[in-house]
């Protein structure tokens, strides 16, 4: 039950982007168009990975559920970002807020135990190939790609809870576009010194335990590559990990700035700018870093056009 002083605030006030109205309606066509261009290619990712046989393997099937991921981060903010464009009062609902803030945490766990699987994808791929069918088989897929959702819909439910059931009496002004931790968790009256610290073991252990383990991976498959024989096996294996590696450094880089710190009383307006960056540019590049240098996506998607062209 939520105390009376909690029910005081019954919305939010969303600051967005300090920007004149001519730029705002430049913002709006700017995230509108890449806004379309991310579903459209997300979706191209997935129709193209379950429609063509040669493309069901382990990386690819990673590569679906990274998809449907980012589709889902874009939908959850940028909507309404682009609703706040031409509005005057950018306003969202206490219920609202709280649940953008869940399915934030929600598709970004996902995402980091995601990010992970794959790079333990590459390490088996790459240095235990001749058992890496059996190991990484389709039902292991499975398994692990339904691990890291319910990983990541179990992890942040409880201190989404916990940060909800705080006495919120006022003010009610969030500095940012949308309820993202940082700016929500300076919000709650009286000392907050406790729920900072909780909340930030909680964002360093899921984001650095995370990246721990895709840097051993790739520790150990740098070391695996500099041991092969020929120049041509190096870099056909290093090809297969560059796209992921670019991932990795543009997701972690932004997500690190963003959670992994002991303070969020100050937000700057460059935290907005980085939000951008996980929010909207992470998921807008994806679909371009896993396909331009890949050759299998290449040929799928022309054979893809093919078929088109033959039933039109």
């Amino acid at each position: 039950m939520l105390s009376e002083n909690q029910t005081s605030i019954r919305e939010f006030i969303l600051v967005g982007f300090y920007n004149p109205p001519g730029v705002q309606i430049f913002l709006l066509i700017l995230f509108l168009l890449v806004y379309i261009l991310t579903i459209a290619g997300n979706i191209m990712i997935i129709t193209i990975v379950q429609l063509q046989q040669q493309l069901h393997t382990p990386m690819y099937l990673f590569l679906n559920h990274l998809a449907l991921i980012e589709i889902g981060h874009m939908t959850n903010t940028t909507p309404k970002m682009l609703v706040d464009f031409i509005k005057e009062k950018k306003v969202i609902s206490f219920v609202g807020c709280f649940t953008q803030l869940y399915f934030n945490l929600f598709l970004g766990l996902t995402e980091n135990f995601l990010l992970v699987l794959m790079a333990y994808d590459r390490y088996l791929a790459i240095c235990n190939p001749l058992n890496y069918t059996i190991l990484m088989n389709s039902r292991t897929c499975r398994n692990l790609s339904l691990g890291c959702w319910v990983g990541g819909l179990l992890a942040p439910l409880s201190p989404t809870i916990m940060l909800c059931k705080l006495p919120f009496c006022g003010p009610n002004i969030i500095n940012h576009f949308f309820c993202d931790l940082a700016p929500v968790l300076t919000l709650p009256c009286g000392n907050k010194s406790f729920t900072e610290l909780s909340f930030f073991l909680f964002t360093c252990s899921m984001v650095l335990g995370c990246f721990s383990l895709i840097v051993v991976s790739y520790v150990n498959i740098i070391v695996t590559i500099l041991r092969m024989p020929s120049d041509g096996g190096r870099q056909k294996a290093f090809s297969t990990c560059t796209a992921h590696l670019i991932v990795v450094s543009i997701y972690y880089g932004s997500v690190m700035y963003m959670y992994v710190r002991p303070s969020v009383r100050d937000i700057r307006d460059s935290d907005k700018v980085v939000s951008v960056l996980y929010c909207v540019v992470t998921p807008f590049l994806n679909p371009f870093i896993y396909s331009l240098r890949n050759n299998k996506v290449h040929e799928a998607f022309k054979l893809l056009l093919a078929k088109a062209k033959a039933i039109i």
